[in-house]
């Protein structure tokens, strides 16, 4: 017999008490089976609110006047380069010739070392140095007697004088010292004066490698210079900085000029149409009825109601006109194109009634005191759809995913419940086992005695 079978009834009873758990526990096992399904349509509202989210962020991009004034800087020369921030403003410009970009001031000793451990003191400059920028501040670099080149470039850079000292090779035996400013343009000028050497020879003093200086530009009238210390310009023209490359001696003069971009408010329009279509998508995908569908949400009816919110939006007229005259269209298929093309034509052939189509227009008081209402665009409707579905405390996808989570946590703690439930039933079950066990011990013992003393009469009692 094995460990588990009763030795008097040869029952099994760690495989019956298994069998009857295993009833015991279906309530359980469909709370479990709940709490998983549970689980996943709190997954599937989330999935689906974070679609509606993007496409909350892609509307509001066309409610903010800052899309629709999007421009772009232009240059005439292609050693100009401009860039436009959002500020810019369209019809903008400046014209100018280039009289000098920006350099940064450098010198060299006129004499040379024979390596980079040589004696500085020996063939250079007479030591120590008095360096001046261009404001008039000086500073002295002393250096010991046995001090090396490498040492004197060192000592430069420790004494914090906006020059950064180099040791360079121009060949095998062959090495000057560079001094560079840490500035351009005119403010990091400097110079550098030496010391007389003590045994009257003659010192090697600095060559000027490049004279600092700053870009400038000729604007055209009497004492219009505009100077940079570098090769770019911020602001010359309001929300445009451009770089020059370099200078021209014939005197050519180039335009920056800003102009509208309708290709980024086609862009932008573009993302909420892809935003629109990819909250479709993630509905269609939870709710999807289809044979062999494992759809979390198969036909919720919040989330269908939800879809034909989105398509009536878009598709509804607006002041009159459909939104298919800028070029977002609904197709077959229950899904939005857009066609940049027309968007970019209808932009530029009327920019009040495209702007009106997307973002909508204001109130309108005529001289007659007659007021034209104001008007929501597409991009306004869909804020404040996207708005009601996934607003962080009232939004109806938000509260929906709540909802599940609450419940997954109700049934969470039912689950519990049951899991001691069921030890107490498992031990009362187990525990009968034993006490039948013992109960037919008792009779067994009984029927034993009963059949010695039967057997003990003799034959003729």
């Amino acid at each position: 017999m094995s460990v588990s079978t009763g030795l008097i009834s040869g029952i099994n009873y760690d495989t019956m008490i298994g069998q009857l758990m295993q009833v015991e526990a279906n309530p359980q096992k469909l709370l479990q089976n709940k709490l998983v399904d549970t689980k996943a349509d709190a997954a599937a509202y989330r999935a689906v609110n974070t679609k509606f989210d993007a496409l909350r962020s892609a509307a509001e991009a066309l409610t903010k006047s800052v899309t629709f004034a999007a421009a772009k800087a232009s240059s005439t020369s292609t050693d100009v380069v401009a860039t436009a921030s959002p500020t810019a403003q369209p019809g903008s410009q400046v014209s100018f010739s280039v009289l000098s970009v920006a350099r940064t001031h450098a010198e060299v000793t006129s004499g040379e070392w024979g390596s980079r451990t040589a004696a500085a003191a020996t063939g250079g400059p007479g030591w120590p140095l008095t360096i001046t920028d261009g404001a008039g501040k000086s500073a002295t670099v002393s250096l010991p007697a046995d001090g090396t080149l490498t040492d004197a470039a060192s000592a430069i850079n420790s004494a914090g004088l906006g020059v950064r000292a180099t040791v360079v090779q121009l060949a095998a035996d062959r090495f000057r010292l560079q001094l560079t400013s840490t500035t351009s343009g005119e403010d990091g000028v400097f110079t550098v004066s030496e010391t007389p050497r003590t045994d009257g020879a003659m010192t090697g003093g600095f060559t000027l490698l490049a004279q600092g200086q700053d870009a400038t530009l000729d604007l055209g009238g009497p004492g219009l210079i505009a100077k940079s210390a570098t090769n770019t310009f911020t602001d010359l023209v309001p929300g445009v900085t451009f770089t020059v490359g370099k200078a021209d001696t014939t005197g050519t003069t180039t335009t920056v000029s800003v102009a509208s971009d309708p290709t980024a408010v086609s862009t932008a329009v573009k993302t909420m149409v892809d935003a629109a279509n990819a909250v479709l998508s993630a509905i269609a995908a939870q709710t999807d009825t289809s044979s062999g569908s494992k759809a979390a949400l198969k036909g919720d009816s919040t989330l269908r109601s939800l879809t034909s919110s989105v398509l009536s939006t878009i598709s509804t007229a607006i002041g009159g006109a459909s939104t298919s005259s800028v070029g977002i269209s609904l197709t077959r298929d229950g899904r939005f194109s857009f066609d940049s093309e027309k968007f970019t034509a209808a932009l530029a052939a009327d920019p009040a009634k495209a702007q009106a189509l997307v973002n909508g227009s204001d109130a309108v008081t005529a001289p007659d005191g007659t007021v034209t209402p104001a008007v929501k665009g597409v991009a306004q409707r869909l804020l404040e759809l996207s708005k009601q579905a996934s607003n962080a405390t009232t939004g109806i996808l938000v509260l929906r995913a709540k909802g599940e989570d609450d419940e997954a946590l109700g049934l969470t703690s039912q689950i519990e419940d049951w899991d001691r439930r069921l030890q107490l039933r498992e031990a009362s079950i187990t525990a009968r086992f034993n006490a039948m066990e013992t109960a037919l011990g008792t009779l067994q013992s009984k029927s034993s005695w009963l059949s010695s003393q039967l057997a003990s009469l003799s034959k003729s009692s």
